[in-house]
């Protein structure tokens, strides 16, 4: 079962702050030194402070970015900056959106503490691979901090949408904050609600108990570490109550079938790599694939999107654009017959695993150091970069479907990484959970 709890929540004083747009930032894993730059002009209170702070070439043991992050938290819950809820609440963050096929979006999170399962155990189940050190780094800033700053994306099964239908009555009679982050996703509107109905939340945490299993879209270095850090804290602490909240992990979760989750593709553009070009490329693969020359990237996106499950299907563009449609998915059962048929027919596990390692001859670890390879939301940059002669070529994906992950979950099969992007991002910022403290 799907234990969540309310929570006393951290988070901006809204005496303080009528808007939260200034302060709140995209989750720590998408900003890089330019968005970081901007979020620290955007106010002296920014959450980036904590969740990415600035490195100088004077950290030391006693003065980085960790006892920094402490310092602001310390600080701005003296200032009042910072305050927690008098009780245990639920909170709801509804985004509004438009996804580049300029379909309208509403997407609905619930926001709770969940408690910490192992993946063997069934309750959490993860869908792609996760690198070490991203996980050494989130745990120094929680044992620095105690406490979750970031929000774990998860999906839960709710095909009747009872969890949403439980939260609408508080909803409809309560206005929300609205906010924007000016800095990364400005174009989505945030919904935030502090749910303190106690009716209402009991029919939630009631009703999330049959949620099962859980799915990480998003966050999944997040949850290891959040595992790790309860694990020293048990061995620290063995008496400590069931409801510590050191137990638990802050989490958004959204149901599998809400109408507005809107998963986007994420394209592979080539660089710096030498083997073999273009051409000596396609002709190997003319075996295996049936290629077509398309005329531009909207006719390649548009045949993208008649593929059947039984041929995946690449867009490709190395100056000229071109489809590649497999012929037969034996080739993979023939490559790959100890996985799980669901994860053998992915787009991405055929072009990594068949096109990139096999035919390429890149390695899982040269792809996992990023030496040859950059991922691209939108496609435009990297058809520029190979035009600009700065990258070899482009693979166009089609997005991976909610089935799919849902499959690959099942069969525990876990996916080559970046093979989701879940959008929009749950931001950083509306509230954190300490973990010094009993739920």
């Amino acid at each position: 079962m799907a234990t969540i709890r309310p929570f006393r929540g951290l988070r901006y004083n809204p005496d303080k702050f009528c808007d939260l747009s200034d302060v709140i930032a995209a989750p720590y894993d998408r900003i890089h030194a330019e968005e970081q730059a901007l979020y620290y002009q955007q106010s002296a209170y920014n959450i980036v402070r904590i969740i990415q702070g600035m490195q100088t070439p004077d950290d030391a043991d006693e003065d980085n970015v960790y006892t920094r992050a402490l310092g602001y938290k310390r600080n701005w819950s003296a200032e009042e900056i910072l305050i927690r809820d008098p009780e245990p609440v639920l909170y709801v963050l509804e985004q509004r959106f438009t996804t580049p096929d300029g379909v309208e979006h509403v997407r609905r999170g619930l926001t709770a503490a969940l408690e910490l399962t192992r993946f063997d155990e069934g309750d959490v189940l993860p869908h792609e691979h996760t690198l070490q050190g991203p996980k050494v780094d989130r745990l120094n800033l929680t044992k620095a901090t105690e406490t979750a700053w970031g929000h774990i994306f998860t999906l839960y099964p709710d095909r009747l949408r009872t969890i949403n239908a439980a939260l609408q009555p508080f909803l409809d009679t309560h206005m929300p904050a609205i906010v924007h982050d000016p800095i990364i996703e400005p174009e989505v509107e945030q919904n935030f609600w502090v749910v303190n109905d106690p009716d209402i939340i009991e029919a939630v945490v009631a009703g999330m108990a049959d949620c099962r299993p859980i799915i990480i879209a998003d966050g999944h270095h997040r949850y290891e570490t959040a595992l790790a850090y309860r694990d020293a804290m048990r061995e620290l602490h063995p008496d400590a109550p069931e409801n510590a909240a050191f137990n638990y992990v802050l989490t958004t979760m959204v149901s599998m079938d809400d109408p507005g989750l809107a998963i986007l593709p994420t394209h592979r553009l080539i660089h710096s790599y030498t083997t073999m070009s273009s051409h000596e490329l396609l002709a190997a693969l003319g075996a295996m694939f049936e290629i077509k020359a398309a005329a531009s990237l909207n006719e390649v996106l548009d045949v993208l999107e008649e593929a059947v499950p039984e041929h995946p299907r690449h867009g490709f563009y190395d100056g000229s654009f071109s489809v590649l449609t497999l012929k037969d998915l034996a080739v993979m059962d023939e490559l790959l017959p100890d996985r799980d048929p669901h994860f053998r027919s992915l787009d991405v596990t055929v072009l990594h695993e068949q096109i990139i390692e096999q035919q390429m001859g890149l390695s899982k670890e040269s792809v996992q150091r990023k030496e040859n390879i950059t991922y691209l939301r939108d496609p435009l940059p990297g058809i520029a970069a190979v035009d600009q002669g700065e990258a070899n070529f482009l693979f166009l994906l089609n997005p991976t479907r909610m089935d799919q992950i849902r499959a690959c979950t099942a069969a525990d099969e876990r996916m080559p990484q970046k093979s989701t992007d879940f959008f929009p991002k749950i931001v950083s910022g509306l509230v954190a959970l300490p973990l010094d403290d009993s739920l």
